[in-house]
């Protein structure tokens, strides 16, 4: 994925008394810039996560590599030395996916980049040289922009399993102003042909929602008889949010029925699916603002989520095993430290006010069925339906309904967080590290 400005939604991180308190739930580099998650994988009773991340710096820069950490909870993860580096022939690593071959072997796809159009990348591969997926070896480049098309922008690999075959799409922007999912198919992961466009929409359409003039790391996902597409929105240098369609996917072509708007709020971008250690289909985030510039490190990823479709809409819910740092409720509100899992039944116009050192870090109202979250930096708007669940973690703040979620990355001052409602029924639980 290309890091470009930010956009107006984009937090102000306010000023803060002191250091911001590192998140313990949301996985951060020890230093440097991380953003887009990729190549999440459950394998041998545990969790590979792949990132883009630049070490020695707080703020994007083209020659990404990926970072590796790894853990048997993806609340519980340790950094790994950096698997995929610049050189050889690219530029910067950037975002991409891994697949397991029938023999479980390991393949990984990035987006290589090379001057002098850093914007239309190129499809390499790397395979480990080691069981730990500690050492990578770069092998071919193996798709690139097809010529049969006027492309201005194209990276971010996603390989899935079609029956007897392999496909890969790849996001593009096409001269004409849509954004498209561009298909390959291949029988060994080696070698691979141009199919076709899988999927594309153009930026003027703006019903129900409008999805942008590139599709950054577009991904199928196949769940309870669904198929989606979900992918980010990005147009004119600006990194907006994720949007999905319910459709059908077969022989390397996706037909959205249902197209709708997935995440809310500042924070949100560069979605990775994977299959968690059950297989149910998951969802982890890139969160913006989420960073303490002061101690060297910026970006964080979102706590997992597991995805179902209810009434022809994609639903993510923060994934179950968060549910194991839970400690015993908190009948005033106050919890122990800056971290905490809030479940709120809202009355049909309520707040909820969640403080630090007695002052307001967010507020949530709710009004005409959506959900408004205020903070020192602006205030963001989505859909609600039945109850909101908010994950407190320090810095990173996850807000979910039915209807969508919602990220914010705060600084709250202080050593603990409060959590009130005018009148609606709340449940507050800590989250902490050895439950």
């Amino acid at each position: 994925m290309f890091e470009a400005s930010p956009d107006e939604m984009s937090p102000v991180m306010p000023a803060s008394s002191g250091a911001v308190q590192r998140p313990q739930f949301h996985f951060t580099a020890s230093t440097g810039w991380i953003n887009d998650p990729c190549g999440i994988t459950f394998r041998d009773g545990k969790y590979h996560v792949f990132y883009q991340y630049i070490p020695g710096v707080t703020s994007w820069a083209p020659d990404c590599r990926w970072g590796h950490a790894s853990g048997s909870s993806l609340f519980t993860l340790e950094e790994l030395p950096v698997a995929i580096a610049p050189g050889d022939g690219d530029k910067g690593i950037w975002t991409g996916s891994l697949a397991i071959s029938d023999d479980g072997s390991a393949h990984a796809f990035f987006t290589s980049t090379a001057d002098p159009n850093i914007a239309i990348g190129r499809i390499r591969i790397a395979t480990p040289s080691d069981e730990g997926w500690i050492a990578w070896h770069k092998g071919d480049i193996v798709a690139s922009a097809p010529p049969s098309l006027e492309v201005t922008a194209y990276r971010d690999p996603f390989v899935l399993k079609d029956g007897a075959c392999w496909r890969m799409l790849v996001g593009a922007a096409l001269a004409d102003g849509s954004a498209a999912a561009l298909s390959y198919s291949s029988n060994d992961l080696k070698s691979w042909s141009y199919e076709g466009i899988a999927a594309q929409r153009s930026m003027h359409e703006q019903d129900p929602v409008w999805m942008g003039s590139l599709w950054e790391c577009p991904q199928i996902i196949e769940h309870g008889g669904h198929h989606l597409l979900v992918t980010s929105v990005w147009d004119d240098d600006v990194l907006h949010y994720a949007g999905y369609a319910v459709g059908h996917y077969a022989d390397g072509r996706f037909d959205g029925a249902n197209w709708a708007r997935l995440t809310y709020g500042p924070s949100y971008y560069a979605p990775s699916f994977f299959l968690d250690a059950n297989g149910e289909p998951c969802l982890t985030f890139w969160m913006r603002g989420v960073e303490d510039q002061a101690a060297g490190w910026a970006g964080a990823h979102s706590i997992p989520h597991v995805l179902t479709v209810h009434d022809g809409l994609l639903v993510a819910t923060p994934h179950p095993d968060l549910d194991n740092f839970h400690g015993e409720p908190i009948e005033d509100g106050n919890l122990p430290a800056l971290a905490g899992d809030v479940s709120w039944l809202p009355a049909e116009t309520d707040e909820l006010i969640i403080e630090a050192a007695g002052e307001a870090v967010v507020t949530l109202s709710v009004f005409d069925s959506q959900v408004r979250a205020t903070t020192a930096s602006g205030a963001w708007t989505m859909p609600i339906a039945d109850g909101v669940r908010v994950i407190l973690d320090g810095p990173a703040i996850e807000i979910s309904s039915q209807s969508g979620i919602l990220g914010l990355g705060v600084s709250p001052r202080g050593e603990r967080y409060s959590v009130r409602s005018a009148s609606g029924e709340v449940s507050v639980r800590p989250l902490e590290m050895g439950y």
